[in-house]
């Protein structure tokens, strides 16, 4: 399969563009580990942010209903539209992913599955997440450091915002290490596939609630150092606020936000509203 995805890439004159995050496909067996990881079903409707040259687009397009490819770059346009001619369940989209709602397509998607562009990979997750509860199964492929973050232990230095919303919201099903060598261009970092299932009560929180937790959580580690308590007040929330909330929940004044669970969060963040 390299050599397709070569001769494509020279057919259409295209170049990968390492601005863009782009790393293309080349090896049929991370394919089918993504394809194993996934657990699609043939009632699936795939969104797939930066198909590049569609490599895992035509793999994944025969088993499942639908496709949302969504492709910023315009130089890939004559090729896609190649791809979207011979595939009758696919639709591409153009435009930049982080703009577009997966919640207006229509089939409206139900999983997300992507070689992810490096750039856009944790926002694209996390929004998702947030934003699109129909999109109930994920299989990404993003940097190692960025896949390890969204799982990482509470307490680890890898531990952040990233991680509790994360997991907050979904559980992991399967990870696999990959090797650079299934790119063209090989990326100067590691790669990871992480496949992880929305998680049915998350944590408590109600959907209209997920906006608002996330950005609670980017403001309570505004500063990994500080205590939990004063990156509130520096978020200009009242300390005896602040104190009052950490009290109810049983966690101590002194805690730092890379301690607490992404459940301790959540149960904090409902203290505070009362």
């Amino acid at each position: 399969m390299a050599q397709h995805t070569l001769d494509q890439l020279k057919r259409f004159g295209v170049t990968p563009d390492t601005s863009y995050g782009q790393h293309f496909l080349v090896d049929d067996n991370i394919l089918r580990v993504i394809e194993r990881m996934a657990a699609l079903t043939s009632g699936d409707v795939v969104y797939e942010p930066g198909p590049g040259v569609g490599v895992l687009t035509s793999w994944l397009a025969p088993h499942v209903r639908h496709i949302h490819a969504v492709e910023l770059d315009a130089r890939l346009k004559p090729a896609l539209d190649v791809l979207e001619s011979e595939i009758p369940n696919l639709v591409v989209h153009w435009g930049d992913a982080l703009s577009i709602d997966p919640q207006q397509l229509d089939p409206s998607p139900t999983a997300l599955v992507s070689n992810l562009p490096y750039n856009i990979a944790a926002p694209i997750v996390a929004e998702t997440l947030q934003r699109c509860p129909e999109i109930t199964n994920f299989c990404v492929m993003v940097q190692k450091e960025v896949g390890d973050r969204m799982f990482a232990n509470v307490g680890a230095k890898n531990y952040g915002a990233l991680s509790v919303v994360v997991q907050a919201l979904a559980q992991r099903t399967s990870a696999h290490a990959v090797s650079r060598r299934v790119f063209a261009p090989p990326p100067n970092v590691d790669s990871m596939l992480v496949a992880f299932e929305r998680r049915a009560d998350p944590c408590g929180l109600k959907e209209m609630e997920w906006p608002g937790f996330s950005s609670f959580v980017r403001g309570a580690f505004m500063h990994r150092r500080k205590t939990l308590a004063n990156n509130l007040q520096m978020a200009g929330m009242e300390r005896s606020v602040a104190a009052g909330a950490l009290e109810l929940i049983g966690v101590k004044q002194s805690t730092r936000p890379q301690e607490l669970s992404a459940e301790q969060f959540a149960q904090l963040f409902r203290a505070l509203k009362g």
